[in-house]
């Protein structure tokens, strides 16, 4: 088994390398579909309380520790997650892969069209040889009516990408992607978050110092403490309280 269980979720435990090439090998031989998604303290505790968001992460082909709680966690339960694999990792590696190979397309939705354009203009220099198949930019609104959704679907299938990166955040990019997927023509679709605002510049992401040490979420917590504090100092309590709760049901069990 190449996953482990972290507090109901089958969490990919083999690392970076390995998951990117099961993914890679995947869009070389595979004739189904399949997605990404990932786990960390925030998502967990908003899954708590939306079933439709805990039911997207469940059905995920792949889903990534993203987050240092998700590899304490592990620790905490005698498990061997000691790598933290976040979706900007699998963003840029999958180009890589993809740039190697010539013979792909991607598809991006999500973000205003000003950081679309940026991103289109980036990829042309880092990634010359992937064809961007599309873009679309959404409406901004709490909740997709089926009129935006059936909009969505038309613009991927016209576009015919191999890959579809969807950058709408927590929870609405993995509810979308397990609702639609099934009628789109990608291959691989992955719920990629912030990446979108990382890669054209519009956001800033943490040093690689603080990204090795751990503490990504520290600058960024720093930078916009009104949007990111309740990850922080609600979601990630939440979490650790949950684990460290799962870690003491087998100790009761054997006392009795």
């Amino acid at each position: 088994m190449l996953t482990e269980n972290i507090l109901g979720y089958q969490v990919r435990r083999d690392g970076f390398e390995s998951c990117l090439g099961e993914i890679t090998r995947f869009l070389e031989q595979g004739q189904d579909q399949k997605w990404l998604a990932t786990l960390n303290p925030h998502s967990y505790a908003v899954a708590l309380h939306r079933p439709g968001f805990r039911s997207a992460l469940n059905a995920a082909d792949w889903l990534i520790p993203d987050g240092v709680g998700v590899v304490f966690a592990s620790r905490i339960m005698g498990g061997t997650i000691r790598q933290r694999v976040s979706g900007p990792d699998m963003f840029y590696g999958l180009h890589d892969f993809m740039q190697r190979s010539g013979n792909y397309s991607v598809f991006f939705l999500g973000a205003s069209e000003d950081t679309l354009a940026e991103i289109r203009q980036r990829m042309s220099k880092d990634w010359p040889d992937i064809r961007i198949a599309g873009t679309c930019s959404p409406p901004f609104k709490p909740r997709f009516s089926d009129e935006d959704i059936e909009q969505m679907v038309q613009s991927v299938n016209a576009a015919r990408a191999d890959v579809l990166w969807v950058g709408l955040t927590a929870p609405k990019q993995e509810e979308l992607i397990n609702r639609i997927l099934p009628r789109l023509n990608v291959r691989f679709a992955g719920a990629v978050g912030a990446i979108f605002d990382f890669y054209a510049g519009r956001v800033k992401r943490s040093h690689p110092a603080f990204r090795r040490l751990g503490l990504e979420w520290l600058p960024r917590l720093l930078r916009d403490p009104r949007r990111l504090w309740r990850r922080m100092f609600v979601s990630a309590p939440i979490f650790m309280w949950h684990v460290c709760l799962a870690r003491l049901k087998p100790a009761r069990r054997a006392g009795r």
